[in-house]
């Protein structure tokens, strides 16, 4: 359960102004669907099971932050930190995640289908063999680092 409600969050947006403080909060299984959440600090947060569909998070700090099971398709991650976040199990399918910093993040059983991950930093990802990379290869068929190359 989240300690807080949607409605209580997007008041606690609307007075913190730019770059929200929600380091460590528990926000697990919270719809979050469409709300722009732009440099919020989140570090550390629990956003487990969390629905961010379309959310905006660009230059968001997500260091070390639950994210797993997260619904995250359609997201704008541009340039977030995610290093050693855990998004094992997270639908992340045509999310944009270019340049963000995933060093060392969980993928785990992760969905990447046409996720953007150009100029992001993929050094030390974890990954199985249900991982779907954005041009839909699994686990080890895809390589992390060919994808932050191209426009996928």
């Amino acid at each position: 359960m989240p300690e807080i409600t949607r409605q209580q969050l997007v008041l606690m947006l609307i007075a913190a102004g730019p770059n929200p403080r929600l380091a460590g909060v528990n926000l697990q299984e919270l719809d979050m669907t469409r709300l722009d959440l732009n440099g919020a600090n989140l570090k550390q947060a629990n956003m487990s099971s969390s629905r961010l569909r379309e959310a905006t998070l660009r230059s968001a700090n997500l260091y070390y932050t639950n994210l797993s099971l997260a619904q995250l398709p359609g997201a704008d991650l541009q340039g977030a930190v995610l290093q050693g976040a855990d998004l094992s199990g997270a639908n992340l399918q045509d999310s944009n995640l270019a340049g963000a910093n995933l060093k060392s993040a969980n993928l785990n059983d992760a969905n990447l289908l046409r996720a953007s991950l150009r100029g992001a930093n993929v050094n030390g990802v974890r990954f199985n063999n249900n991982t779907v990379w954005p041009d839909g290869k699994e686990g080890n068929q895809g390589s992390p680092g060919s994808y932050t190359q191209s426009t996928n």
